[in-house]
């Protein structure tokens, strides 16, 4: 079938004509439609291609980059020479202990942290007491052994105590110390076991999940290669790591040493447990069972910097628990084991 351009055609050029009529103006645009050929893309679809092409571009250039920065940073440091480890539950465990008499008290540090965090205050109760501490799984320089839920950190507390010889028939019941993200720990252990603990304080921390849910960082932040990135930019960067400390650290805080809070989380193993934990949020307590601990005949004590807005309400948390009137410490934030020790000391001193 001819064409309608064709048609077109011989219709203005009949037979027995001397001359082709005159093209009126519709005719004209009619023989330019068909000189022009396919119809071009709208300049609405131009920039969108031209927009998926640049994001296409955009995100090869970032994968690109990430892979390449984390081929230059792979690596691990080694642990500290000296350490002392033990089988806590089902993790291989390094812990410290100080003292050869008194009752024992149980250091469960925080998010972050390790033994060396109870540094300053270990001196000061080791006079009175026996002093444990160890890391926690996910932290330090313990085994990294997942899930890392309350229930399975307070296994490994209890495993911990077993290994100590503390808190079983005839053996003397520890007073449990947790600090911030230790806290949970603590209570979910002394909720399992009440028969086997001596005491417990809750220092800068409520036990609580955090409020508004556990909100994380963007999905595709937390993918490979970039979380890998993401977590060797942050830990590379000593300035910010600084600025973090000073702001949940009071004035006394003597300064950060990075590498003593950075050296943990390059151990094997370290990237994959943080990003196990990132996924499954703080571990904490539920406050229904959390107010549980109010029905135990044991002595209680919560302590808080008066500046800390990290830790929860400790008023609300003393009353939950059943504990008498928290203790705040005066000019002190979140990490009252560093900026006060000589305070903490005295208030566990003081824990009957």
């Amino acid at each position: 079938m001819p064409s309608s351009c064709a048609r077109s055609s011989r219709n203005r050029f009949r037979a027995g004509s001397p001359s082709p009529p005159p093209q009126s103006s519709p005719s004209r645009s009619a023989s330019s439609s068909c000189k022009r050929g396919p119809v071009k893309l709208r300049p609405v679809k131009r920039f969108l291609w031209r927009g998926f092409l640049g994001l296409l571009g955009l995100w090869l250039v970032v994968t690109a980059a990430s892979l390449g920065y984390n081929l230059v940073t792979n690596g691990t440091a080694a642990p500290p020479p000296g350490l002392k480890y033990v089988q806590a539950g089902d993790v291989n465990t390094r812990y410290d202990t100080w003292g050869t008499s008194g009752a024992p008290v149980v250091l469960v540090h925080g998010s972050a942290e390790s033994v060396d965090t109870w540094s300053r205050l270990v001196p000061l109760l080791a006079t009175n007491h026996r002093v444990y501490a160890y890391d926690i799984t996910g932290y330090g320089y313990s085994e990294r052994k997942a899930p890392y839920t309350v229930e399975h950190l307070a296994a490994q507390l209890l495993g911990f105590l077993d290994a100590m010889h503390l808190g079983g028939p005839g053996q003397p019941r520890p007073i449990l110390v947790g600090h911030s993200l230790g806290a949970g720990i603590a209570a979910e252990a002394t909720l399992e076991a009440p028969d086997r603990i001596g005491g417990i304080m809750f220092l800068d921390g409520d036990g609580l999940p955090l409020p508004g849910g556990q909100a994380g960082p963007p999905r595709w932040l937390i993918v490979p290669p970039y979380r890998t990135s993401l977590f060797r930019l942050v830990l590379n960067q000593g300035w910010l790591l600084k600025k973090i400390y000073n702001n949940v650290c009071s004035p006394d805080c003597p300064e950060m040493v990075v590498d003593d809070w950075t050296r943990p989380f390059r151990q094997p193993g370290a990237e994959k447990a943080v990003w196990q934990m990132t996924a499954h949020g703080i571990p904490a307590v539920a406050p229904e069972r959390l107010a549980k601990l109010s029905a135990l005949k044991l002595p209680k004590a919560v302590v808080f910097g008066v500046d800390d807005t990290n830790g929860g309400n400790p008023a609300e948390t003393a009353t939950r628990i059943g504990a008498p009137a928290p203790t705040l410490i005066p000019n002190a934030n979140h990490l009252t084991p560093i900026s006060n020790p000589a305070e903490v000391a005295a208030a566990i001193n003081a824990l009957r």
